[in-house]
């Protein structure tokens, strides 16, 4: 299959538009299961070391259990509140930092470890985890082409959401994350509108044959 330059340039702009999305953009509205189910097909077709597929997705629409979520949220937030100081500490107060009740819905992503070993992965044990990362990303990807919002929250407890979820002991969780039609999305990203950080040059971060 050959790609167009059209279809090139429509990747890049879904690249460029992509949003982390807080609960103050999601929208009453629900997301069609057509939707969801693009947006897993994009995950479970993402690349994988070994060719291991090792994840897992929790997808999560009970307000009951997203409640007891968001409590975890709470109590990590207050202790990462402490972390920044001055000006940080009072802009820190100020952000929505996830969408766990507002959204249509949300999706655990959990790694699964092999019980025997993997190509690629005998000397790089992360490296499955950095598959799921990378569904993860797809799943963004197709969301944002959808028109659906994704916010991935890492702020939580991890084995806390694994109790809440009941989670299998050996699973890890990679990823929380919310999804909902939203009132817009930004221009560029909130943090960078909100002058949290600056966008790094790229002349700065590549480098050439070494270090």
């Amino acid at each position: 299959m050959k790609f167009t330059s059209e279809d090139i340039e429509t990747l890049e702009q879904i690249i460029l538009a992509r949003r982390d999305v807080r609960g103050n953009r999601f929208i009453n509205s629900p997301v069609s299961q057509k939707d969801i189910d693009k947006i897993l097909f994009a995950g479970v077709n993402a690349p994988s070391v070994g060719f291991s597929q090792p994840w897992e997705f929790v997808v999560i629409k009970d307000l009951d259990i997203r409640n007891k979520i968001k409590e975890s949220f709470f109590e990590e937030n207050e202790k990462a509140k402490q972390l920044f100081k001055e000006k940080r500490a009072d802009a820190y107060t100020q952000l929505k930092l996830e969408g766990i009740i507002e959204s249509a819905l949300n999706i655990a992503v959990f790694y699964k470890p092999s019980k025997h070993p993997i190509l690629g992965q005998t000397t790089m044990k992360e490296a499955g985890v950095y598959s799921v990362v990378c569904a993860i990303q797809n799943m963004w990807l197709m969301a944002r082409a959808l028109g659906v919002g994704l916010g991935w929250v890492s702020i939580l407890d991890p084995n806390k959401i694994k109790t809440i979820l009941k989670a299998p002991k050996d699973r890890k969780l990679i990823g929380y994350l919310c999804l909902g039609h939203v009132d817009k999305f930004y221009e560029n990203p909130e943090l960078e509108r909100l002058q949290w950080e600056k966008r790094k040059n790229i002349n700065d971060i590549v480098i050439k044959e070494s270090y």
